[in-house]
């Protein structure tokens, strides 16, 4: 295994080791068009905390995304698929069902790459602590 004590990155090479999440928490995209929904699913799929999304019956489902699925240009070709919150069932939503999104759970990957967990090793490591893990923060 490589020794990451020895290791020191410049800042490109930093950004290659992984890219820095944005933070969408609390974020309600407008959903006027179907570019506009095809964007805020794309940012939905990368978010790493649950969403609420509001269908156009009026129904709303709490939960995470988990895939979506679709090919061509027409927009009621695609789905996303959630696991609802409270529930083990699995979802699949078409993007035509859907009214309102909500980023509305805590995103757990929001302002992190692996180049900061790099970062924090080689801090501790130059510090002179041993038997050093990173341990992953509690998600509550």
């Amino acid at each position: 295994m490589t020794e990451l004590h020895n290791t020191v990155l410049s800042g490109d090479q930093e950004e290659k080791l992984g890219f820095v999440h944005e933070n969408y928490e609390g974020l309600v995209p407008k959903l006027a068009s179907d570019d506009d929904v095809r964007e805020a699913l794309e940012k939905a799929f990368d978010y790493r905390g649950d969403l609420t999304i509001t269908l156009k019956d009026g129904r709303k489902i709490e939960g995470y995304i988990f895939d979506r699925r679709g090919k061509g240009t027409d927009i009621a070709d695609y789905s996303v698929r959630m696991m609802p919150k409270d529930s083990t069932e699995k979802l699949s939503i078409g993007y035509k069902e859907i009214a309102a999104l909500a980023f509305t759970g805590r995103d757990t990957a929001a302002g992190k790459s692996f180049a900061a967990w790099v970062k924090k090793y080689n801090e501790k490591k130059a510090a002179g602590e041993k038997n050093i893990g990173i341990d992953p923060e509690a998600l509550d």
